[in-house]
């Protein structure tokens, strides 16, 4: 190896360590979930073998759930499959949010991001990725946020399935209210605008709202909904600067004249 890569290994393996640790909070609210979603596999009518392949294939906590209860519910494959898509389709937006970070990366390396694109690593990545502005290692902080969500998830689905047979009545210890602590959590450190608390009030409103809608599209409606109000008041509040700014542009020249 020449002196001019080592510097550059080290710097992806920082990078790759400083996203697994930057998880580490999140996973600890994923755990719980996680083990959950093992506990329930069976009773719902899919196989232990048939868990442990959906986290490692699928990876997407909320689909798997909802795609559990489908099918106790004897719902047809063409529903389920339908409904956890409409369910992921917020991560068209989180991919919207990275793609101009990203772009630059070659196949190889945009697949694998995209199948590790869940609510944790995008909120852990987002962070980091608001603090460092040229980082050419980015991606493999990237990577380290996405192996440790992932493999903490398959390892505590495989933990659940073996203690639901230890324990069948772990459905009612309510472990499933972390995961609802963990997205709050997540979200309360980026709230620092007021377009920003406007967003998540009105999204958080219309998911109320629409929660009675089919196939859980009320979530999409909430999203889009706080998107168009956070970005039209941050629309309009760079406007009103920019009208300030000119305001106090032509009061200088006049008093210069």
């Amino acid at each position: 190896m020449s002196t001019t890569e080592f510097p550059m290994s080290v710097a992806r393996r920082q990078a790759f360590l400083a996203g697994a640790k930057a998880t580490i909070p999140l996973i600890v609210g994923a755990i719980p979930f996680g083990i959950l979603f093992g506990t329930l596999a069976e009773p719902s009518g899919l196989s232990a073998l048939g868990a442990l392949a959906m986290s490692l294939i699928v990876f997407a906590g909320a689909s798997q759930f909802i795609a559990l209860g489908l099918l106790s519910a004897g719902a047809a494959l063409p529903v389920i499959i339908a409904t956890t898509l409409v369910v992921n389709l917020r991560h068209m937006l989180y991919a919207a949010n990275l793609v101009p970070r990203i772009r630059h990366l070659p196949q190889r390396w945009r697949i694998p991001m995209a199948f590790g694109l869940t609510d944790e690593t995008f909120a852990a990545v987002s962070s980091h990725y608001l603090q460092q502005e040229d980082d050419k290692a980015l991606h493999w902080f990237y990577l380290g946020s996405f192996l440790a969500m992932y493999s903490n998830w398959v390892f505590c689905t495989a933990l659940g399935v073996g203690l639901g047979k230890m324990f069948p009545d772990m459905t009612r210890w309510g472990l499933d209210f972390a995961m609802s602590v963990t997205f709050i959590g997540m979200v309360v450190p980026y709230l620092r605008s007021t377009p920003m608390w406007t967003a998540v009030i009105v999204s958080g409103a219309m998911a109320i709202a629409t929660a009675g809608m089919p196939h859980k599209l009320g979530l999409m409606v909430a999203a889009l909904c706080g998107i168009a109000t956070g970005l039209s008041l941050q629309l309009l509040k760079r406007r009103t600067s920019a009208e300030q700014a000119n305001s106090g542009v032509d009061k200088s020249e006049e008093a210069a004249q």
